[in-house]
């Protein structure tokens, strides 16, 4: 393996076998042998459930990789292959240097045992030497911060304690190869803060990341590559941004089929019916024609249909086209729709990424219709707009220029809302890259640090 290489997975498979009853569980155990010997063929007794199967990629050192997909698709399978805990079926793991691993919560620690003695004894299992477990155990209390707990058994600790024990632990170990499953989802927001933190210095340090994580931000942010599981195959390998796309178009999918069997079927004659509700009142019904989406890459818009964006432009406060703004300013951001459907309930919303990724902001029409159906906002309700078949319509979006200076993306989105309050939502268009603007700083005029401008004032 090339000494740039940290982890190299190739053609891996994961093999259970499922029995229906002990009794079968025994025949298996017991006639195949029996079988053999006598020269004769044996039935299985057992079906077989690949975990994973086929799985190849490889991990540069200091590289940080993602590992997104449902759950059930395979990502922990596929951590436990890679750290040793399991033995694969077919194929091969190969990895380069000291492994730290943070899988399932609490693994390695005794419950009986404090916190301190848990301490030694995890990092000793990992290949530290008592002295300089003894170098380094302020640091780990520090980073776990968990007080007076530390001289406490292990079992009276809750999630969150036993996390940050088991981070702390792992981060200290000076690993080449950091694993990461979901299990930070547990600690509170400062203690999440503190473990990007670590992670981030981690990598720059050029310690290769194996991160897995149902939050779509954390992944796009940390990670630089990804692959996408489904089922125990892979789907795709690639950039972050790329496979996260994939990932939102399958959950997508899925949900859109999950509803699609709750929701009455359009009549034959291709109309747009409104099937009466539960309450004797009605109830509008999108289609899933999965309509094609003319002048867009497939692989940046996804959706039913039935409703797409066909442009997204950004102006100044003036109403002139604009795509670069300055602190105090209005941005004017006008989302251009096609309708070939009837119905209401409809959300026109967007979401706004930095250069980084980053999530900045998300809001829409529903946001609004919210405020105004709540009585906190006079507004009329978006959401009870009645479209028309083949109507053309624009949603403009206002707001005050309040962002560092950046590069910034927008994506668009239309969905169908079954409930003004975003409980049952399907997307009839998304669209990444839908537009793209930049802000600029006159420094001898108005500035500040940082993603947005909280327009603190001084006094004394």
């Amino acid at each position: 393996m090339s000494s740039d290489i940290s982890i190299r997975v190739q053609n891996l498979g994961k093999r259970y076998e499922i029995y229906s009853s002990p009794r079968e569980r025994l025949k298996q155990f017991v006639l195949p042998p029996v079988n053999r010997l006598l020269g004769r063929t044996s039935a299985a007794y057992y079906r077989e459930h690949w975990a994973l199967k086929d799985i190849s990629f490889e991990v540069k050192k200091g590289e940080a990789f993602g590992i997104v997909g449902r759950n059930g698709s395979g990502k922990s399978t596929l951590l436990q292959l890679i750290t040793g805990t399991l033995a694969p079926t077919v194929g091969s793991v190969t990895t380069r240097g000291r492994i730290a691993a943070l899988l399932e919560l609490g693994s390695g620690f005794n419950p009986d045992f404090t916190g301190r003695e848990n301490v030694y004894l995890n990092a000793m299992l990992l290949g530290m030497t008592r002295e300089q477990v003894d170098e380094r155990f302020d640091a780990i209390a520090a980073f776990a911060d968990i007080g007076e707990y530390l001289e406490q058994p292990v079992k009276t600790y809750s999630s969150g304690m036993l996390v940050r024990l088991a981070f702390a632990v792992q981060v200290q170990i000076d690993p080449d190869i950091l694993i990461v499953d979901e299990a930070l989802a547990v600690g509170d927001a400062l203690f999440q803060k503190r473990c990007f933190s670590r992670i981030e210095k981690l990598i720059s340090d050029g310690v290769t990341l194996l991160f897995v994580s149902h939050d779509q931000e954390s992944v796009r942010t940390l990670t630089h590559r990804a692959v996408l599981l489904k089922g125990g195959q892979e789907v795709l390998i690639g950039s972050s941004s790329e496979v996260l796309l994939s990932y939102r178009k399958l959950l997508h999918e899925e949900e859109s089929a999950y509803f699609s069997r709750l929701t009455p079927k359009p009549a034959e004659t291709g109309k747009h019916p409104r099937p009466q509700s539960a309450a004797g009142g009605t109830e509008a019904t999108v289609s899933s024609n999965n309509l094609p989406l003319p002048g867009r890459s497939d692989s940046l818009s996804f959706g039913d249909g039935g409703i797409e964006v066909t442009a997204v432009k950004t102006f100044d406060a003036e109403g002139e086209p604009c795509a670069v703004f300055y602190p105090g300013d209005i941005i004017k951001i006008r989302v251009s729709c096609r309708s070939s459907i009837v119905t209401d309930r409809i959300n026109v919303s967007v979401r706004i990424r930095n250069r980084e990724g980053i999530k900045i902001y998300s809001w829409g029409t529903l946001n609004q219709d919210t405020q105004a159906l709540s009585g906190r906002r006079d507004a009329d309700v978006f959401w009870k707009r009645k479209l028309r078949e083949n109507e053309e319509f624009d949603v403009w979006l206002e707001c005050d220029c309040t962002l560092g200076p950046n590069l910034y993306e927008i994506q668009a989105a239309i969905s169908y809302e079954g409930k003004p309050d975003y409980t049952e939502q399907r997307i009839l268009h998304w669209m990444d890259e839908a537009a793209f603007f930049q802000t600029l700083m006159r420094q001898d005029e108005y500035a500040f640090g940082g993603l947005s401008d909280l327009r603190m004032k001084a006094s004394w």
